[in-house]
C-alpha cells in the first residue's frame, strides 16, 4: 500500500483508484480505505499494457460523465516513491508547455556505448555514431524508472501513449528509483531500507 499511501498523502487527486483482477489485492486496497476498480478480463492479460487500461477506464468514467483533466499512472512496485515526488510531478504537468511528465534517473555507465549481439554472436555499438565520442561531447541520458507517469487527459486520447512530445522528466535519485522486479531488486531495497532505518536511529 505504499504507493496508494504516498498518492493519498499527495494531496493531488480528486479520485484514487487500485485497477487490479486479483481479489486478494482488492480486499487489502479496500481495507486500507481505497476504492477499487475491477480491471476488464481483456485487459488483464500479459499482452495489455498498461496504457491501455488508463484509456479504457478513462473512456468509460467519460461515459458515466466524469472528467479528468490530467491522469496518473503510479506502479505498486515503486515503494520509495513518495508524496513530494508526486507532487512535484503535478506542478511540471500543469505546465502549459507539458503534457507527458516521466520520473526518470541517471544510467549506471555510459549508455552511449552500448553494444547488441547480433544471430552470430557478434558485438555492434548500438549507437556508432556516438560510441566514440567524449562523455562531455553527448547530452546527459536519463531512463524512466518504471515509478509514475502523468499526463493531460486529452494529450493521452489523442497520442494514446504517455510517451508523447512535449515531455518532461522529474529527476530521482537511483536509490529511490527502485524497481521492485525481480528477487534482486528486494534484496537490494532490503539493504538499503536498513541503511536509512541506522541513519534514522543516529539522526
Amino acid at each position: 500500500m505504499w504507493t496508494c499511501d504516498a498518492a493519498r498523502e499527495s494531496g493531488c487527486f480528486d479520485r484514487i483508484l487500485v485497477s487490479t483482477e486479483d481479489g486478494e489485492i482488492a480486499t487489502l486496497a479496500r481495507e486500507n480505505g481505497f476504492e477499487v476498480d475491477n480491471r476488464p478480463p481483456e485487459l488483464a492479460t500479459d499482452k495489455a499494457g498498461t496504457t491501455d487500461v488508463c484509456l479504457e477506464l478513462i473512456e468509460r468514467l467519460e461515459r458515466q460523465g466524469e472528467h479528468y483533466d490530467y491522469v496518473a499512472l503510479l506502479y505498486p512496485t515503486a515503494p520509495l516513491r513518495n508524496a513530494e515526488d508526486i507532487r512535484s510531478m503535478m506542478r511540471l504537468v500543469e505546465e502549459e508547455e507539458t503534457d507527458f511528465v516521466h520520473a526518470v534517473t541517471t544510467f549506471d555507465g555510459n549508455p552511449y556505448q552500448l553494444m547488441c549481439r547480433d544471430a552470430y554472436g557478434y558485438l555492434t555499438p548500438a549507437w556508432p555514431l556516438l560510441v566514440y565520442k567524449k562523455s562531455q561531447e553527448l547530452p546527459k541520458p536519463y531512463r524512466g524508472n518504471g515509478s509514475t507517469y502523468f499526463a493531460k487527459t486529452t494529450a493521452l486520447k489523442k497520442i494514446r501513449t504517455f510517451y508523447g512530445p512535449r515531455l518532461k522528466g522529474y529527476v530521482m535519485d537511483r536509490l529511490r528509483s527502485i524497481d521492485l522486479d525481480t528477487d534482486e531488486d528486494f534484496e537490494i531495497l532490503n539493504a538499503y531500507a536498513k541503511i536509512v532505518l541506522k541513519e534514522n536511529a543516529h539522526a
